[in-house]
């Protein structure tokens, strides 16, 4: 198997700190083997000469005025045995003369000893480990020494090393290609992600990564580009089907001016159509001046999120409710519609006033709009412990339950109501939704057809520390 393999590459960095762990690991633990290695072994010696000792100390006799070995069949053997083993046992005088001894002393550099324990004596490059225990008290008292050489020790330490030495490098190379291996398989969704954000064109947004692996960082980061990108393409349909929208609504106004006066400038006219004409085309320009305006200002709802909540006040929502109702009272009593209300008093909410008279001037206009002749509209509003709810209900035709859904959308009219002269431009809902959400608030809509519709309006009573005019 082929890697890509690059030091600028993720891969080769964690393989690189993969292999820079692990070499760090293997010589901590080899450093700690061999020192314990070496500890033990000499642990084992020193145990095994200081037994020996005691055994002997048992054995010695006195002779010619000093200690010396007791020849005995036991300790011929005994002593064949320590030779064989490779330990030296000498008996010293306290001025350095050898009493008695058994096997390769002569091998051993002489020191005489203050103090009993365990020495290293070196000869010849040749490390002897000497334990001096003083003899038993006698008439001349002198000291016990045993001694063993170090080199086999030294030789398996030596091996020990000499198999570290040429395993590291082995372990560490395997290792090496193995993690690429699993840096390989790890990070092969990243691939298929790259891959998939190099296919994404400006018209194209169908483009999914589609892991199937398992939901680790990787599978979650893949989850989660999937979701970014459904949110882009709905975005981007979103813009798409706002810019068509837009275009469409500009156009009609704009077709009706330039037909009129493509027809007026066909002949002459009297004053009296000229004026006609001219008060047309007023009208048109109104719709487009407050197409525009609408436009601007759900752009600038839009854009105003963060910055938004530095304009909210305490405002006294019954009062301001009272105050629109009064003013489209007129406008209802033409049309024969009658307006109930049912309001709470003193209902405080953090707003901007301006923004909150919008969105229920707009659902009051509305439900006057769409009610028969004769109907009733009843507003709604009461608060409990979190949140002020708003409703306007008005009698009339109703809405079909598939138009509910869109009724907050831009540019969104149902059917029956894109006649001119109440269809509007389809923009006073999808501006009171935004201002509802920049007030951290829900508006949803429910509707019976032929009976009635209800538009209600949710809003959280947080105050602000603001001094209250009454």
């Amino acid at each position: 198997m082929l890697f890509r393999f690059s030091k600028s590459t993720i891969r080769a960095r964690l393989t690189g700190w993969y292999i820079i762990l692990l070499g760090c690991t293997l010589i901590l633990f080899a450093t700690y083997l061999y020192s314990q290695l070496e500890t033990s072994l000499l642990g084992q010696l020193d145990t095994a000469l200081k037994i020996t000792a005691s055994e002997i100390s048992t054995t010695l006799v006195e002779q010619n005025g000093h200690p010396a070995f007791k020849i005995t069949k036991d300790s011929e053997a005994m002593t064949h045995q320590l030779a064989n083993a490779g330990f030296a046992v000498r008996l010293l005088a306290p001025n350095g003369q050898i009493w008695d001894a058994i096997g390769h002393y002569q091998e051993v550099p002489l020191s005489i000893p203050r103090k009993p324990g365990y020495i290293n004596l070196t000869k010849y490059n040749k490390i002897w480990r000497v334990y001096s225990q003083p003899l038993p008290k006698s008439p001349k008292t002198g000291w016990l020494q045993i001694a063993q050489s170090l080199e086999p020790i030294s030789e398996a330490l030596e091996h020990l090393l000499t198999l570290m030495l040429f395993s590291c490098p082995l372990i560490l190379l395997i290792a090496a290609f193995g993690g690429l291996f699993l840096a390989e398989r790890a990070l092969r969704p990243i691939d298929r992600i790259i891959r998939t954000a190099q296919a994404i064109g400006p018209n194209d947004f169908t483009q999914r990564i589609a892991y199937r692996g398992p939901f680790d960082e990787v599978g979650r980061l893949a989850f989660t580009i999937d979701r970014m990108l459904d949110r882009l393409q709905a975005a981007f349909e979103h813009e798409r089907r706002f810019m068509a929208d837009a275009s469409h609504e500009l156009r009609t106004p704009l077709t009706v001016i330039k037909g009129r006066i493509g027809v007026t400038l066909s002949r002459s006219r009297t004053l009296e159509e000229y004026e006609n004409t001219l008060t047309d085309l007023q009208r048109e320009v109104d719709r487009l001046i407050r197409l525009s305006n609408g436009l601007l200002f759900l752009t600038r709802l839009e854009q105003s999120e963060l910055g938004y909540d530095a304009s909210l006040t305490n405002v006294d929502l019954s009062h301001l409710l009272e105050v629109l109702i009064e003013q489209i009272q007129l406008l209802a009593e033409v049309e024969n519609i009658t307006i109930v209300t049912n309001i709470d008093s003193c209902i405080w909410i953090v707003g901007n006033c301006d923004h909150l008279t919008s969105i229920f001037l707009n659902l009051l206009d509305n439900a006057i709009k769409y009610t028969p002749n004769g109907g009733q509209v009843t507003v709604k509003a009461q608060q409990d412990r979190l949140q002020a709810r708003i409703a306007v209900t008005n009698t009339g035709k109703g809405i079909e339950p598939e138009h509910l859904p869109h009724l907050f959308k831009r540019f969104y009219r149902v059917e029956s109501a894109r006649s001119r002269s109440t269809g509007g431009a389809g923009l006073g809902l999808a501006i009171a939704y935004e201002i509802v959400r920049l007030h951290h608030g829900t508006i949803s809509v429910t509707s019976q057809p032929h009976q009635l519709t209800t538009f209600t309006v949710c809003l959280p009573l947080e105050r602000l520390n603001l001094t209250l005019e009454a």
